[in-house]
């Protein structure tokens, strides 16, 4: 593995092809390249595609309409939902520590490593759990609680990695090529989404030993597609933040790597990447933070957005599951076709960020995706809805949500300087974590307790919401770009 603390800048290939082993596998005391090939920008890049793919398996596995199916088999209770649907957000508070842990190690992968390796590896526990489950060691209530408790650990241990492992590939991905790569990453992901979704739904739902079984067998083949996924990290360029951060401190010039072929190759590329590698002081948190408006406002739309998001969003799955009581099966069918064509529209999106800019989307698709919660209302279980516009609606929403999510990430490294890049993402993130697990907290309160019009509530208020965080993009109309 390749190790450099500096970040890339130079237009690149973006094609998808197989995984070439790097030229020289260096360890966290060899000596640097003083150059960065083309090549090995490219096996990074078609190596962090890859390690989407293989994610994109584990996330099947471990969340969305699986294990909410799962929790309705055990009988949860909406509280429960909303409790279990905040914890991946709630635990972003630890994102800034997780930050700070990251700055003072010596490599990004090895820190991803302990971070994301053993959160994944967690989830066997709860492969066990079913299987005692299913020869009666464990009761439905006690497997929830298991699985609450399973949840908490993951996400927590995945928190305090998050915001290290976006500043790796951050640096990674030439900045004019950000929304093209990051589509097209998004666009594989959600493509194997597409395929592997449907299968695994049709698994849970016939298998001989039941669906809860089944999912049991999903979640372990996700497990071992998880630790894949982190193996494929290997064959990136590691970096270093303390000589990054000791680099972008001593240098006002710029921060992109130049490729081989360019004609002025920087000096300080090559000062900096032979720095000796000493323990650099981190502040816990940049104070420059304080003084970024641009962030600022960043964060009070970021941090409305994902509250008004998730009031409704953890209850989508329960309402088809629950309330209109469809098979995991045509679940799973639908969300297949919200990740198809969340992949289509992702390089659409992706090109047109590069061209517009990243805060125009962020309103159009933003206005389109508030009105989601009200279409839900107009959703029941007659053959027209089930057939035409269950999936119509899907469809709308994988769609819209692409150019959401892909903008969003932009806008982040954009506002973000490159100095202590990781504590601004963490700092984000436990931003819209905090925010987030509280509305599906909420969310999940009323739904409990507001009777039976308890969901139509949390639709209703979840559209007016969405609609009024927009309107900090709108103000603010030099917020990136």
């Amino acid at each position: 593995m390749d190790s450099v603390p500096v970040e890339t800048g130079a237009p690149l290939s973006l094609e998808i092809a197989a995984i070439a082993s790097p030229s020289t596998t260096l360890s966290g005391t060899s000596t640097l390249s003083p150059r960065i090939s083309k090549d090995a920008i490219r096996t990074s890049l078609r190596a962090s595609t890859v390690d989407g793919v293989f994610a994109a398996v584990f996330s099947i596995g471990t969340g969305g309409v699986l294990l909410s199916n799962f929790l309705v088999e055990l009988d949860a209770s909406p509280i429960v939902f909303g409790m279990i649907s905040s914890i991946p957000m709630l635990v972003n508070l630890f994102q800034p520590i997780g930050a700070y842990l990251s700055e003072r190690s010596t490599s990004r992968f090895q820190y991803s490593l302990r971070t994301h390796g053993i959160a994944r590896l967690l989830w066997l526990i709860l492969v066990i759990g079913i299987v005692s489950f299913s020869w009666g060691g464990l009761n439905s209530n006690q497997l929830v609680i298991l699985t609450f408790l399973i949840l908490l650990c993951s996400h927590l241990l995945g928190g305090l990695g998050s915001a290290s492992w976006f500043s790796w590939i951050a640096m990674l991905v030439p900045r004019r090529l950000r929304g093209r790569y990051f589509g097209l990453r998004n666009s594989a992901a959600n493509f194997t989404e597409l395929v592997s979704l449907p299968i695994a739904g049709l698994t849970v739902s016939h298998w001989y030993g039941g669906s809860i079984q089944g999912y049991g067998v999903i979640l372990l083949l996700g497990i071992i597609f998880g630790i894949v996924s982190l193996g494929c990290q290997y064959f990136q360029i590691d970096i270093n933040p303390q000589l990054e951060n000791t680099y972008h401190s001593n240098s006002s010039q710029t921060n992109e790597i130049k490729s081989d072929s360019a004609s002025n190759e920087p000096a300080e590329i090559s000062e900096a990447i032979c720095l000796p590698q000493m323990p650099i002081p981190q502040n816990k948190i940049d104070s420059s933070i304080w003084k970024n408006s641009n962030f600022l406002v960043f964060l009070l739309y970021f941090g409305s957005w994902t509250f008004a998001v998730n009031l409704s969003a953890p209850f989508f799955n329960l309402y088809l599951l629950d309330t209109l009581n469809l098979d995991v099966s045509w679940v799973t069918f639908y969300n297949s076709l919200r990740a198809g064509a969340h992949m289509l529209m992702l390089i659409l999106w992706g090109r047109l960020a590069d061209k517009i800019g990243n805060r125009p989307i962020l309103i159009f698709n933003g206005i389109l995706i508030a009105v989601i919660p009200w279409l839900w209302l107009r959703i029941g279980s007659s053959p027209l809805d089930l057939c035409l516009w269950l999936p119509l609606l899907h469809i709308f929403i994988g769609g819209n949500w692409g150019g959401v999510d892909l903008c969003n990430n932009n806008l982040q490294i954009e506002i973000a300087p490159v100095k202590n890049q990781s504590i601004y993402f963490a700092t984000a993130a436990a931003v819209a974590g905090a925010s987030g697990a509280l509305g599906a907290t909420i969310g999940g309160l009323i739904a409990q307790f507001a009777g039976s019009i308890g969901i139509v509530e949390v639709f209703v208020l979840s559209g007016i919401l969405r609609l009024a965080s927009l309107v900090p993009l709108i103000i603010k109309k030099d917020l990136g770009s």
